[in-house]
């Protein structure tokens, strides 16, 4: 099982909204604002479940269970081993460059 404030960690720590999860997932950005106001355990059926599971696991995250080999024993999320966190998602142009600017000459 996944809790809501997993699913938030998770898709902030790749950097991405509601839509764009939305889109890796195949999911309605309105079950992905369902699933992130649960007060407790993510609500949602099996099929949507697996959806948002597998876009995380395609994007690098690890859900951490809880009592899972970790520091402090609790629930989290973690990039997976060899990930980078500068790495962009699948179809994600990378948004840590600084933008070119254009100086006029006078």
């Amino acid at each position: 099982m996944m809790t809501a404030a997993q699913l938030r960690a998770a898709r902030v720590l790749l950097g991405i909204d509601q839509r764009r999860l939305a889109e890796l997932s195949g999911l309605s950005v309105a079950t992905i604002q369902r699933m992130e106001s649960s007060e407790t355990m993510v609500r949602g059926n099996v099929d949507s479940l697996v959806k948002l599971v597998a876009a995380f696991e395609a994007a690098g995250i690890e859900l951490i269970d809880d009592g899972a080999a970790s520091h402090s024993q609790g629930r989290g999320v973690r990039l997976k081993s060899g990930s980078a966190s500068a790495k962009p998602v699948p179809g994600e142009q990378a948004s840590n460059k600084p933008a070119s600017r254009t100086r006029a000459r006078s």
